[in-house]
């Protein structure tokens, strides 16, 4: 069972990029390349060692690299290698769902979640989201629940107490994150830091997957609350400035 002390994975004096993990990206689109910028943002401070972002879109891809020089644009998903994926955050356009790697559905390609799949599967719907499928969101934890139980994934359902459940595991909640997370883009650096840490720290089950996730869900609510000192309205980018300063 992994220590829930320490948010992040541990680095040892060996350690190298590869061995810290490697997180590979699909984000971003023409209309919403701010997207890929946060998510990959949020990817570089979840522990990974290296972070490879998908350059589908030109716009996306330049902003991503002007900005994070340390990130390495690959031109193809297949036989990439890596230890998570991120897919999803910024509407781009998906042509292949990895089998077998731990993997964090965002926004419209959450509807991958139907497919069964190998490796560990990750859901981070929004209330809004799953209104629209005609969830009932009065019992947001046994809705959780359900809907892990019924796909055999883990579902992070945000906002007000982020709610995270697994299959058939005692549902984890967020007491942290308040009304300064309620902005956008902010699920898009949760969406790159749960494939980051998923990446370096390498969880073998589902429950020790749930409680990466959870990890990253209290790492982000406590840069927001931390953003929210010095920032008013916060914005996504204080919380991804913020995400340095989290005691780990």
């Amino acid at each position: 069972m992994l220590n829930m002390l320490n948010l992040l994975a541990p680095v040892t004096p060996e350690a190298h990029k590869y061995s810290r993990g490697v997180v590979s990206i699909l984000a971003g689109s023409a209309k919403y390349p701010g997207a890929a910028v946060l998510c990959v943002g949020g990817a570089r401070r979840g522990g990974a060692g290296y972070v490879k972002y998908f350059a589908q879109n030109k716009t996306a891809t330049a902003a991503v690299i002007a900005r994070y020089p340390d990130v390495v644009p690959i031109a193809k998903i297949k036989g990439e290698k890596a230890d998570a994926w991120v897919i999803g955050p910024g509407a781009p356009r998906v042509t292949f769902i990895p089998e077998d790697l731990p993997l964090v559905l965002d926004s419209a390609a959450m509807h991958y979640a139907l497919h069964k799949r190998a490796g560990i599967t990750v859901v981070t719907p929004h209330t809004g989201e799953l209104k629209h499928l005609g969830y009932d969101l009065s019992q947001r934890e046994e809705t959780a629940r359900r809907i892990a139980n019924e796909l055999n994934i883990i579902v992070v359902l945000k906002g007000r107490n982020t709610v995270v459940a697994a299959p058939h595991q005692a549902v984890l909640v967020d007491e942290i994150g308040g009304p300064e997370l309620a902005s956008a883009g902010s699920g898009d650096i949760l969406a790159g830091l749960l494939g980051s840490m998923l990446a370096s720290w390498r969880p073998a089950t589902l429950e020790d997957a749930a409680r990466v996730v959870y990890k990253a869900v209290m790492y982000h609510s406590s840069a927001a609350k931390i953003a929210r000192e010095s920032h008013n309205p916060v914005v996504a980018t204080d919380i991804l400035s913020a995400l340095p300063k989290v005691n780990l």
